[in-house]
């Protein structure tokens, strides 16, 4: 449904100023609790691809074009983490030398490679097409197991 992918998306990168408002109007005007806010793409990454199979993640296009995303330029208070660290910029990976334009460079030429461009028909199928229910997402292992 739209809120839910709605919400996915939010606890991404909040540092965009123009869903801003929208972010906070889902947690009366606050932001979210400090260890929920999207803080690490290294935690976000294990999370979503081997620590926890009820977490569920897209990237969202920004992560293709917006390096202000990583960054908190208006020092938004987004508190503090149980271990005591303070909820600042994003973590980056060490691959991309924690720099938020080399990522996103990174990413956008990942996504244009002639690689992707010859697969990229595969993941639809997955997410938007015939391989999202039935037999034919049983056999591309496209599942979840059920509660």
């Amino acid at each position: 449904s739209y809120f839910l992918r709605y919400q996915g998306a939010k606890r991404n990168p909040l540092r965009v100023c123009l869903i801003f408002r929208s972010i906070t109007s889902f947690s009366d005007n606050n932001f979210d609790l400090p260890d929920r806010t999207f803080h690490s793409l290294t935690t976000t990454w294990n999370l979503a691809s081997r620590d926890s199979p009820t977490d569920v993640k897209e990237l969202i296009p920004e992560f293709f074009c917006l390096p202000e995303i990583f960054e908190n330029f208006e020092r938004f208070d987004f508190g503090v983490r149980q271990n005591g660290e303070r909820v600042e910029d994003v973590q980056l990976p060490p691959w991309c030398l924690r720099d938020s334009r080399l990522f996103v460079l990174i990413h956008r030429q990942a996504l244009e490679a002639e690689l992707t461009r010859n697969h990229l028909h595969n993941w639809i199928d997955l997410i938007f097409g015939y391989k999202q229910s039935g037999e034919s997402a049983v056999e591309a292992i496209n599942v979840f197991h059920p509660a």
